[in-house]
């Protein structure tokens, strides 16, 4: 098992930066995306075809907004996979729950995906906000969100070999060698 997870804010570069590494990456194991993100608007049709655009055909795409942790499950050694990315998902599992989430539900399926990372033989590099850095939010749901996001990311970062903080396009290596 490698971990690489790479956080930051909106827009700093981290899928670019993910991208890159996974190019840069020695060997001829298959690359995979897995895109957690639902498309439900024209304005984010758009921003999927300029990943898609930017990344080439070299990739296995497969799109998964809910049972991230089965999925991940599934690849072996011979896999490079880019999650991209894991707010997104957070998002998808606390309102594919509707009103009835439960913070139990929630931690559940965090535990599941640090379990899944934990326990594949893959290499994994994955994308994040760091959502610890701007307003505290109003609305409960939205508290729940970003509790949840921010306690994800730190099992996240605890069972990976490199963690990278991406702001304005640069990397600043938080935990590991990984350049």
């Amino acid at each position: 098992m490698a971990v690489h997870l790479i956080l930051g804010g909106a827009r700093s570069g981290k899928s670019s930066y993910a991208e890159t590494l996974i190019r840069n990456e020695q060997g001829n194991r298959q690359r995979h995306y897995v895109a957690t993100a639902q498309v439900f608007d024209e304005e984010m049709s758009r921003r999927v075809a300029h990943h898609r655009q930017r990344r080439g055909n070299n990739w296995q795409e497969h799109e998964c907004p809910y049972d991230l942790p089965s999925l991940l499950a599934r690849f072996t050694h011979h896999d490079i996979v880019l999650v991209d990315c894991l707010t997104l998902w957070m998002n998808n599992v606390i309102y594919n729950h509707g009103e009835t989430a439960s913070e139990a539900q929630i931690r559940s399926q965090a535990s599941q995906l640090v379990d899944a990372l934990d326990k594949s033989t893959a290499t994994f590099v994955i994308v994040s906000n760091e959502v610890g850095l701007g307003v505290i939010p109003m609305g409960e749901v939205t508290r729940l969100f970003v509790d949840h996001a921010g306690w994800m990311n730190q099992a996240v970062a605890k069972i990976a070999e490199n963690v990278t903080f991406i702001a304005a396009g640069l990397p600043m290596q938080l935990k590991g060698a990984h350049g």
